[in-house]
C-alpha cells in the first residue's frame, strides 16, 4: 500500500513517478495476487501513466483511493482509458447499525469516527472548520478563500432548499458563476450532491432550473449550522430527517448500481415532493411527524394525479403502517429495510 497523505512519500513519487514502476518490478510474483493500493492518488496525478503500463503490461490489479476527480481531470492526469471501474463509498448506512438511534444519526452523522464516539462535538466540528475547508483549499480548487469560507456558510443554511445563487452570490461578494462553480467544486470533491429538479414535460408551474444541495453527510451539515436536535419533532428535526433519507437512497443507489436517478418535485405554488425515483416510477414524501394527516399529502395527491407513479410512499416517523387511498405510510425504519432489501426501487 502507497499513502500519498506521507509527507515523505508524496514528495518522492511527486519528483519521480517512475519510482512506483521500479519498486513493483523488484517484487516477487507472489505479491500480486492481491492489488497494490494507492490512497489519495489524486495527490500524484502523474504517477497513474505509470498505473496504465503495469496494468497493460504486467497485468498488476490495482484499488486507487481519492477524494477528488476534479484534480486528476485538470491535472491532465491519465483516467486509464476505461480500464478502472468506479466506487463510491459512503458513511454508514441502515444496514450496518444495530439498535439505531435517529437522534444520534441525526446530530452526529454516519461519519463512523464521529457516529461511534460519545464525546463527538470536538471531533466533528474541526471536520467541519478545518478539514473539509482546507481539503478544497490545499487541493488548489480555488483562490479567493476568504470568499469560498463564506459559500461554505452561506450553503450550509441553505441545504436542502432550492438553490438560490444570486443570493447566496451577494452573501459571499462574488457572482453567480461562481458560486455554481464553488458547488460543482464540492460534487468533485464527493462531499455533496446537487438533486435536480423532476419534469417529465414542458410543464409552466414546474420549477425546472433550481436544484437542492445535499451534503454526503447529514452530522457534517447540522455541524456547519451550529444544530443540535433534542427531540423528534420541529422544523429542523424534519429537515435533518429529510437529510437522512436521502443519504440511504443514494448510497443503496450506488452499492447496487441501479443508475436510478433522484429528482423532487415542486410547483410555483408551493406543492412538493421530495424525492422522485426512476423517472416517476415512486414518489416519496418525507415527514418528521409521528401523526400524518391528510394535509400532509396534497402534494403527494397531486404528483399521483399528474404522473400515477407505481409506488407513492410516506416515510415517518410513525410506529406502524398503514394505507391511504394510493399512498402507502411507513415507519421510517419500515422503509429503510425494504429500501435495502429491493422492495423500493430496482
Amino acid at each position: 500500500m502507497y499513502d500519498f497523505l506521507k509527507t515523505d512519500l508524496f514528495l518522492e513519487f511527486n519528483k519521480r513517478p517512475s519510482l512506483l514502476r521500479e519498486q513493483l518490478l523488484a517484487k516477487d510474483n507472489e505479491v500480486f495476487k492481491h492489488p497494490v493500493i494507492l490512497d489519495e492518488v489524486q495527490k500524484v496525478p502523474q504517477i497513474l501513466d505509470e498505473v496504465h503500463w503495469l496494468i497493460e503490461n504486467k497485468g498488476i490489479r490495482f484499488i486507487l483511493c481519492g477524494s477528488s476527480a476534479r484534480k486528476l481531470k485538470r491535472g491532465k492526469a491519465n483516467l486509464l482509458g476505461g480500464r478502472a471501474w468506479r466506487y463510491e463509498m459512503f458513511p454508514l448506512t441502515s444496514p450496518e447499525l444495530e439498535n439505531m438511534n435517529l437522534l444520534r444519526i441525526l446530530n452526529q452523522g454516519l461519519i463512523p469516527i464521529h457516529y461511534l464516539q460519545n464525546n463527538y462535538k470536538k471531533s466533528l466540528n474541526a471536520y467541519t472548520t478545518d478539514y473539509l475547508k482546507e481539503e478544497v483549499i490545499d487541493e488548489g480548487l480555488t483562490r479567493n478563500i476568504p470568499a469560498f469560507s463564506r459559500f461554505f456558510d452561506a450553503m450550509g443554511y441553505s441545504h436542502g432548499e432550492l438553490t438560490n445563487y444570486s443570493n447566496i452570490a451577494r452573501e459571499c461578494g462574488v457572482d453567480s458563476k461562481t458560486v455554481k462553480e464553488y458547488y460543482q467544486i464540492l460534487a468533485d470533491t464527493l462531499l455533496g450532491t446537487m438533486v435536480e429538479p423532476f419534469k417529465r414535460r414542458q410543464e409552466r408551474q414546474v420549477i425546472s432550473r433550481a436544484g437542492k444541495f445535499y451534503l454526503f453527510d447529514v452530522g457534517v451539515a447540522g455541524a456547519i449550522v451550529k444544530r443540535q436536535l433534542k427531540e423528534e419533532k420541529g422544523e429542523l428535526f424534519g429537515k435533518a430527517f429529510e437529510h437522512f433519507i436521502f443519504m440511504e437512497l443514494a448510497a443503496y443507489n450506488s452499492y447496487e448500481e441501479l443508475d436510478i436517478k433522484i429528482n423532487f418535485w415542486r410547483t410555483k405554488s408551493g406543492l412538493e415532493v421530495d424525492f422522485v425515483l426512476g423517472g416517476g416510477e415512486v414518489a416519496l414524501e418525507i415527514k418528521g411527524t409521528n401523526r400524518v394527516d391528510s394535509r400532509d399529502l396534497r402534494s403527494l395527491k397531486s404528483f399521483i394525479e399528474e404522473y400515477s407513479p407505481r409506488r407513492a410512499i410516506v416515510v415517518c416517523n410513525e410506529k406502524e403502517e398503514r394505507l391511504h387511498g394510493k399512498i402507502r405510510i411507513k415507519p421510517w425504519r419500515t422503509f429503510l429495510k425494504e429500501l435495502w432489501s429491493g422492495n423500493i426501487i430496482t
